[in-house]
């Protein structure tokens, strides 16, 4: 089943994890010895320690899990790590084994354990004891999909190439932030995310066009959200008379309605994606400045020609 909020531009926004509300490092990504899990501070990475001596001969342990308790067994994609429930001498949590796949069999000694469940940018962790019988454990993740898209009015479609999402913790901390949990996503991919709510930033380039969105993940389904930008590209050319080849070493200055300066570029041809408005364009070469002014329309890529011998030429 998939669900497909349409956000439109305004007060859009969202996120998405690089550990979820159980939070883990990711599949995706290199191990970097980091892992986020309530009640756990530290812990001491290894793949598999020698330290699986404990008392007593090993005993079989079967773990599996789903993203909701009426969901079948995952079965790629998971990566399972098992802590000891006790510090070492430095105070953190030995990282006994892991695993990577589906459904896993694992052979510990009696003890307590950590037992955590990551898959993707979701997980869950749960504390197990394990006596002289072997046991299975079922883990429910309460997980979902987000995948995230862009498009123009009308639907026209965008330059993916040159969008990207940035997907954060929905609830702000005193400062006022949001912890950034996967930066960078690019449209169309899939990311497994606890269930919850996201605050997902849009870029349309790297200027101004912006969209911001809290987008609601629910577990056992895969959400689309397809966020519309107002934006279009745009390529700036100084040139000499009507027809002349653009100039190389101009500098370039895009300012708002509001005066401030929104862009700087130097060359004969910069291109870049401003968000639907009005803007002064200001051009200087050597010792001359020229400026116009310009309205960028959702979806209409434009080229903007100052022509030396017909534009605004400033302090002369």
């Amino acid at each position: 089943m998939m669900r497909r909020p349409f956000l439109r531009q305004g007060l859009l926004s969202a996120v998405l994890a690089a550990c979820s509300a159980a939070g883990v490092q990711a599949q995706e990504t290199p191990f970097s010895g980091i892992i986020d899990m309530p009640g756990v501070i530290n812990y001491a990475p290894a793949a598999l320690r020698s330290s699986l001596s404990g008392d007593g001969p090993p005993i079989d342990l079967f773990l599996d899990a789903l993203l909701t308790e009426e969901s079948q067994a995952i079965t790629t994609g998971l990566v399972w790590r098992i802590f000891g429930s006790e510090p070492d001498a430095e105070g953190k949590l030995p990282l006994l084994a892991s695993s990577k796949g589906g459904s896993t069999r694992l052979q510990l000694p009696p003890g307590s354990y950590l037992v955590h469940a990551a898959f993707g940018r979701a997980g869950a962790t749960t504390r197990i004891t394990l006596g002289d019988e072997p046991r299975h454990e079922t883990m429910v993740l309460n997980a979902g999909g987000l995948r995230l898209e862009g498009v123009l009015p009308g639907g026209i479609p965008m330059r993916d190439e040159k969008l990207r999402f940035n997907i954060y913790e929905a609830d702000q901390n005193d400062e006022g932030e949001r912890r950034l949990i996967l930066p960078d996503v690019s449209p169309g991919r899939t990311v497994r995310l606890n269930a919850g709510t996201y605050h997902i930033v849009s870029n349309y380039g790297e200027v101004n066009a912006t969209i911001r969105a809290d987008i609601q993940v629910e577990a056992g389904k895969t959400t689309t959200a397809k966020v519309e930008h107002r934006a279009a590209q745009v390529t700036l050319n100084l040139v000499r008379g009507q027809g002349g080849y653009p100039l190389a070493d101009t500098a370039w200055s895009v300012l708002g309605a509001s005066g401030d300066i929104i862009t700087e570029n130097v060359g004969a041809f910069p291109t870049m994606i401003l968000a639907a408005g009005d803007y002064t364009v200001i051009a200087k070469n050597k010792s001359r400045v020229f400026q116009r002014e310009i309205n960028i329309q959702a979806g209409n890529d434009i080229v903007v020609k100052l022509d030396t011998e017909t534009a605004e030429q400033l302090n002369q």
